[in-house]
């Protein structure tokens, strides 16, 4: 019997097995885009007519205000239900949307170019979550997800996925009990004793095993859409040849327990562990940790800091501060 979803219809069920994402199309409204950007530009300090003051390519800003999926995207919410196994599993204090954009500005160089890079070939691949200790049932990072606020079309900076990926990454964590820590664009395991974490036998480089893939997809869409893509998806930060400024964000959903993949029920599975364990090639895996979980803290918490009272300051200096 085919297990039924509130929200999600059965191509989209499908398309997440397999393919590990999925779009929804006009998930909040261009006013609720409008409304969160219109500062955008003097938190930013710069002149959206002069691309000579873009003098960097792409910018993580920080975050003054958040708020409920529920209420900025009912229906992004709902998606996320039938994804993850029900409202109750989900830890919506620790799910909820900022304004921390991240902006991909381009360069010249790049608005220039007569050839672009193969997706293979970019250097940002990486699987999101750096402020924690990763295991196969990681409830921190539950979703990757990538809210559209400026229009992306193809070669605009949009986001790179590789859904082959997955499998890759969920079986090298299945064979880390202990867990593994990010290390840049790396994973390194949490028990290593080596200086130099590349001479772990265990050391994962995501820029090295990505090339191991086929299948690139780029994220484009418009303001209003979400990507919802399972947490172990490789995915890379992408050049803009267009010099179109891309506006998106990337908040966390995160759990109230880790996924479960050895359920009782096979109709319990949530549809993230679904896709886990058709990535692993199995029905059932009886996971469990060998170390403590451990929360870290990011080098980019004292950046973000920093960048959060230049913008207080720009925005005070605006008569814009609330």
């Amino acid at each position: 019997m085919t297990q039924q979803y509130r929200h999600l219809s059965p191509e989209q069920v499908e398309h997440f097995l397999k393919y590990g994402y999925i779009v929804i199309r006009n998930g909040f409204t261009e006013e609720k885009a409008a409304e969160w950007t219109k500062t955008i530009w003097v938190r930013l300090g710069l002149n959206p007519n002069d691309k000579s003051t873009w003098t960097r390519d792409r910018v993580h800003m920080p975050w003054h205000r958040r708020e409920r999926v529920a209420t900025f995207a009912p229906k992004v919410w709902d998606a996320m239900q039938d994804l993850l196994g029900g409202a109750e599993r989900i830890n919506e204090d620790e799910s909820r949307w900022g304004d921390s954009f991240i902006v991909n500005f381009g360069n010249k160089a790049l608005e220039d170019a007569t050839e672009r890079i193969h997706p293979r070939d970019l250097d940002n691949w990486h699987v999101d979550g750096d402020f924690f200790v990763h295991y196969l049932d990681s409830p921190e990072q539950a979703l990757l997800v990538i809210p559209i606020f400026s229009n992306i079309k193809p070669g605009g900076g949009g986001t790179y996925i590789a859904p082959e990926g997955i499998q890759m990454i969920a079986r090298y964590l299945a064979s880390h009990p202990e867990g593994v820590m990010p290390t840049g664009l790396s994973f390194t395991p949490s028990t290593t004793t080596c200086t130099d974490f590349k001479n772990d036998p265990g050391y994962w480089s995501h820029l090295k095993e990505v090339h191991n893939c086929t299948q690139f997809v780029e994220m484009v869409g418009e303001i209003g859409d979400v990507v919802l893509l399972h947490p172990l998806m490789l995915h890379s930060a992408a050049k803009n040849y267009l010099r179109q400024p891309r506006v998106i964000t990337n908040p966390p959903v995160s759990l109230k327990e880790p996924f479960n993949f050895a359920r009782e029920n096979e109709e319990e599975y949530s549809l993230v562990e679904k896709k886990t364990l058709r990535a692993l090639g199995v029905d059932k895996l009886d996971f469990h940790i060998t170390t403590e979980r451990q929360r870290m803290i990011p080098k980019r918490v004292d950046i973000q800091t920093k960048l959060l009272e230049e913008e207080k300051q720009r925005l005070k200096d605006h008569d814009l501060l609330v």
